[in-house]
This record gives C-alpha cells, sequence and structure tokens, in this order.
C-alpha cells in the first residue's frame, strides 16, 4: 500500500479557511439546478448550444469577464475574474453521449429512443467547475487574494477534441496550473493516468455493379473495410499489452443486390503511452492498405479523435489529496440507498466498493481506462485531477445507468464534493505561489526533453458534425 498523501508535513501549508466552503453552499441549490437543466436536455459535442449558453450566463451573473465562440467552437468559452499571477484554470464540458438517453430511474427506461443522454456525468462536470470558479472568485475577492481564476468551457471532449483546439489557439498558454475533476462512482485522487488514443475513418471506394448479373465488374468497398477487419482482428493477437481496438461500420452499402461503391469504418486504438500507440497505429494502417489491395479499392482515411495520455503532477495531487479529504464525501439519505440498490442489480457486480462517504487520496498509479483530450492539456500545463461519486458504486461510464445516476440527487452531491475540493485547492495556490512554482518545476522536470504532438494540425478545423458520423 502506498503511503497516503494526505498526510500532511509539518511544513506543508495550512488549508484554505472554511470560508470558500461556505460560497460553496451559498451557490449549491443553484448550480445544481443548472446540472439537473443541462442532463434534461442533453446536447451532442459541439452543438452544446444551450448547455453553453446557459453556464456562460451564469458566469457573467456573477462577475466574470466571458469570451466566447473560440477557436472556431461555437460553443467553447473562458470566464475568468482577476488579474496577473498565478492563472489558474478550472475545466468544463458539458456534452452528451449518442444514443445514452435515460430517466432518473434505476430501470433502463428511455426519455427518447435513440436520443443523447449524460452517460459521462458532463452535465454535473461543467457545473461543478463553474461553482468553484464563483466560490473561489468570492473568496479571492473577500481577502484581497491576488491572480486570475479561470473557467474554460470545453466542448466536445466525447470524440471531438476541443481543448486540443483551445490550445492549439494558445488558450491555455498563460496558465499556471489546471485543476480538473471527471464524474466516476468513488471520491478519489491518484497519480493514474488516462490511455492515449487515435482514430478516425477509413472509407473505401469500389465500383458498383449488378450483384447477381455482373458480380465480376464490381469492386466491392465492403469487401475493403471487411478485410481490414479482419486484418485487425488477426492484429490484436501481436499488439502490446494495454492496447484497445474498437470500430464500427458506418456504411456498409445501400442495397444487397448492388455492389457496395461506398464503404466506411470509424476506428480508434488506444494505449497507456502515445509513443507505443504509434507503433501500433502504423500497423492498423497496413491493415487499412491490405484491404484496398486486395479488393482493388481505393482507401481514403481522415483524421479523427488523437488524445495524449495524461501527465499526473504530483505537486498538484498534492493539493487536491488535501483538498479533498476537506471536502469529504457525503452520505445516501435511505430514498437514495433504494435507488442505489435497484439499480446496482442491473450491474451483475456483487463485489463490496467503497461508498460515497469514503474518500482516498494515494500515490498509486492505476492504469487507464479511458481517454480524454484533458490529458493533452497535461502536456501543456501542470495538470491534476480528481474522480467525485456522482455514480452508484459500480456502475461505469458511458452507460444507461451512468446517465441515470446523473441526474439525480447522487449525482449533485458527487457534484458538491468536486466542487468544493477544486475550490480549496484553487484557494490553497492562490495563498501559496510557491506551491504553483513547485508544480512547475515537476512538470518540466517530467517532461525531460519531450513535447506534446498531436495528428490534429495547428489550423486543423474543429469536425463541428463529428458525433453523427460515428467518430
Amino acid at each position: 500500500m502506498h503511503s497516503l498523501i494526505l498526510v500532511i508535513a509539518s511544513a506543508a501549508p495550512i488549508l484554505a479557511a472554511d470560508d470558500v466552503l461556505t460560497h460553496v453552499a451559498a451557490h449549491a441549490d443553484r448550480f445544481g439546478a443548472i446540472s439537473r437543466q443541462i442532463w434534461e436536455n442533453p446536447e451532442l459535442g459541439f452543438h452544446e448550444n444551450r448547455s453553453s449558453a446557459l453556464l456562460q450566463q451564469e458566469l457573467k451573473a456573477n462577475g466574470f469577464a466571458v469570451k466566447a465562440d473560440l477557436a472556431g467552437m461555437p460553443t467553447a468559452f473562458t470566464a475568468e475574474w482577476g488579474s496577473g499571477k498565478p492563472v489558474i484554470g478550472l475545466m468544463g464540458e458539458f456534452d452528451a453521449l449518442a444514443g445514452l438517453s435515460q430517466k432518473d430511474s434505476p430501470l433502463q427506461s428511455a426519455v427518447a429512443n435513440g436520443a443523447p443522454g449524460h452517460g459521462c456525468g458532463h452535465n454535473l462536470l461543467g457545473s461543478a467547475s463553474a461553482l468553484a470558479a464563483v466560490a473561489v472568485k468570492e473568496e479571492m475577492q473577500a481577502r484581497g487574494l491576488h491572480g486570475t481564476i479561470r473557467y474554460f468551457g470545453t466542448p466536445a471532449e466525447e470524440g471531438g477534441g476541443g481543448k486540443i483546439y483551445m490550445l492549439h489557439a494558445g488558450l491555455f498558454r498563460d496558465v499556471d496550473a489546471v485543476l480538473d475533476w471527471h464524474p466516476g462512482d468513488a471520491n478519489a485522487v491518484h497519480l493514474g493516468s488516462t490511455l492515449a488514443n487515435n482514430g478516425g475513418l477509413f472509407r473505401f471506394y469500389g465500383v458498383a455493379s449488378h450483384a447477381a448479373a455482373a458480380p465480376e465488374r464490381g469492386r466491392s468497398a465492403l469487401d475493403g473495410a471487411m478485410i481490414m477487419l479482419n486484418a485487425v482482428e488477426m492484429l490484436r493477437e501481436h499488439v502490446p499489452q494495454g492496447t484497445r481496438i474498437h470500430y464500427i461500420i458506418t456504411n456498409g452499402g445501400s442495397a444487397v443486390n448492388v455492389v457496395p461503391a461506398f464503404a466506411e469504418v470509424s476506428l480508434v486504438a488506444r494505449h497507456p503511452d502515445a509513443p507505443v500507440l504509434e507503433g501500433v497505429w502504423a500497423r492498423v494502417m497496413k491493415c487499412a492498405q491490405a484491404g484496398a489491395l486486395a479488393s482493388e479499392t481505393r482507401m481514403e482515411f481522415e483524421q479523427g479523435t488523437n488524445y495524449a495520455n495524461t501527465l499526473a503532477n504530483e505537486v498538484l495531487a498534492e493539493v487536491l489529496g488535501r483538498a479533498l479529504r476537506k471536502a469529504g464525501g457525503y452520505h445516501y439519505t435511505p430514498e437514495e440507498q433504494a435507488f442505489a440498490g435497484e439499480l446496482r442489480k442491473s450491474l451483475g457486480d456483487t463485489r463490496e466498493r467503497p461508498g460515497p462517504e469514503t474518500v482516498s487520496a494515494d500515490k498509486s498509479r492505476p492504469a487507464g481506462i479511458a481517454s480524454s483530450d484533458a490529458g493533452d492539456v497535461s502536456w501543456n500545463v501542470p495538470l491534476a485531477e480528481l474522480s467525485a461519486a456522482t455514480f452508484v458504486p459500480g456502475v461505469a461510464a458511458h452507460t444507461w445507468q451512468a446517465a441515470a445516476c446523473a441526474g439525480t440527487s447522487i449525482g449533485r452531491k458527487g457534484m458538491l464534493v468536486a466542487a468544493r475540493t477544486l475550490a480549496l485547492g484553487s484557494i490553497e495556490l492562490f495563498e501559496h505561489p510557491r506551491e504553483v512554482e513547485a508544480a512547475r518545476e515537476a512538470f518540466d522536470k517530467q517532461l525531460a526533453g519531450r513535447k506534446w504532438t498531436t495528428r490534429v494540425a495547428p489550423d486543423a478545423k474543429p469536425r463541428l458534425n463529428y458525433a453523427t458520423r460515428g467518430n
């Protein structure tokens, strides 16, 4: 067991006064209502028009200077208060997932079949970070603390990579540290990473013909796609441990009696280490080229998502660890306990797991299980992240169960754990600028000559309709 970073050495800074928690509590109901409103109106990436506008409006009303329609993304914005250094960033997301419509019920029941839903809890993510920003602003104002608190409204985390375009636009260039969070089934801070990923659309072009009368004249684009995917399946035996590859066929033809002249595959590969992923991706591309060669079709590739793994910052993780312990967890009411018990029946998981009253902060480095463009930010700015128990223990993101929890009081209570932790951590950094410097020193040491790279070109335009294309 790794030693807990919650055990604070005598030289460690004293946590901020409880006043900032009072500010969080004062605005909790309002931002809880905002999270519910966003949950009731789920919007796909780059189309979060109502959600983004709602958060902008609330931050403006609380004295923040808002800049919107940034980096080629209509729903991207920043909201800041204060001036000068340090500049502390808080990130918010608000995009939903396709096909995960769900009522706030422990039984699977869509609000509208096939509609999007907040299966990753981003209605809570954006709202909690905004709540924390407002509480920090009020505490800084009351105590005369110097510096700038900046909220980043980042669209399309679910594959669109909004933060990458914001990085290219220089919106993080002057930021000294970023504190981030994500909904989960436990309250935790650790030094784990995320998975680097790369993906895109593979398009195959063939020759149409009558499938029965003249099949010899046709060149099947679907054959090209299928040969590629069969080769990818064989490749699975020969990739490094920790690799993940997943795909869908977004277009396989239009009629069974016509040799398909066009087919399209959306594929994503992941690995904990971006350089290792590069090698895997080179082999995936060969599989696609082999499909085109064997079927006598033409293949084109359109770059899609490309996220870096997260670089955990030990200094900022210790700040968040202290803040999480002070923020504390929460307890279920009898009604919430009944909801959780019924929901867990759908999981097929009887393992004992920590409840929402538990908080954990250590130096463990659990393996990455998902990808996020927050990883790209971590290669440019010192960053630390926490998980808050917005989901019932055992519930995974990107499920109907997660979408159900995200609309309930359980989700909103977890959201407040995150807001309190982010607010306490931010105030500690404003109180102790030397910690910000130490975080930068740790960041520079960790990079050690490496630099951030992305396949998304600096002049690339955001793929504003990516969410309807499957990648």
